[in-house]
């Protein structure tokens, strides 16, 4: 979506943007629906409500489907020993499907993951609301990005246990806020190389957004240029904020700002709150 400097213009595609991340969510086979993370190794192994016994190894993830047991892949259903092939890091495969529910491989921090998305589940009746800081112009600030001469390849962590990403830092985004000069690392994207992310904490983390980190989308400047803008309208919360089977990369420990971003979106609304605060 283009972002233009026209006020009106900027809060209606803000608008635009919070409606969409709400029907992402309330997908029926968005993250919402995610059941389970499960680890695959090269040590067979089975999981609840899933067919066959797993493993993985240079041919990528392979099933080996008992007596009665098979999954539909490519509308095809499938029966015996299944191999699905290398999975790519930071690659969301939607690989089988086993009745309503959609079995996704990926790959993160060099450890193939077996997710379910199943519609029933119930985090997704759960869900209530994303709300957001209103709209301000004041959030919307100048910036430089100061590019790192190639870039370095930076470890993060992840939302869940046994995971650690590895990103690269393009540089840093410096602005001001108050007088005081503030930087924070941006990363580089797998899926398109001009655009950066900013994974960062604030003062309303863990009081009025997600404690964990929020993430901000930009657009980089091409070369020979350093101007860009940053809308803080736009911090969105990462899956993490919602299921505990998302493995976000984190922000980074200098990624913290002192002040408190009253802009973008706030904590997410669940009924009985998170999974891992039940």
């Amino acid at each position: 979506m283009t972002q233009t400097l026209d006020p009106a213009t900027r809060h209606a595609e803000w608008s635009a943007w919070r409606a969409e991340n709400e029907r992402r969510r309330r997908d029926p086979y968005g993250y919402l629906a995610y059941r389970a993370v499960h680890f695959l190794e090269t040590e067979p192994r089975t999981f609840p409500g899933v067919p066959g016994v797993w493993t993985t190894g240079p041919d990528g993830p392979v099933v080996e489907l008992g007596a009665g047991e098979s999954l539909l892949v490519e509308d095809t259903e499938r029966t015996g020993t299944i191999v699905f092939g290398p999975v790519r890091e930071r690659e969301f495969r939607r690989a089988a499907r086993t009745g309503d529910v959609v079995l996704e491989l990926s790959r993160r921090g060099g450890r193939d993951l077996l997710r379910p998305l199943d519609p029933t589940y119930r985090l997704r009746a759960d869900y209530v609301e994303t709300p957001a800081f209103e709209h301000d112009p004041g959030w919307i600030l100048p910036a430089v990005l100061e590019r790192y001469p190639q870039g370095r390849p930076q470890q993060v962590r992840a939302a869940v246990a046994g995971i650690e990403h590895t990103h690269e830092a393009v540089g840093e985004v410096v602005f001001t806020v108050d007088g005081a000069e503030h930087r924070l690392v941006v990363f580089g994207r797998d899926d398109d190389p001009g655009s950066g992310i900013l994974l960062f904490r604030d003062a309303t983390s863990g009081v009025t957004t997600y404690a964990a980190s929020r993430s901000l989308a930009l657009p980089l400047p091409g070369e020979g240029d350093s101007d860009l803008v940053l809308d803080f309208n736009r911090a969105g919360n990462l899956q993490c904020a919602y299921t505990d089977h998302a493995p976000c990369p984190l922000a980074p420990a200098r990624n913290r700002l002192p002040f408190a971003v009253e802009a973008g979106e706030r904590t997410p609304v669940l009924r009985g709150g998170r999974e891992a605060d039940r």
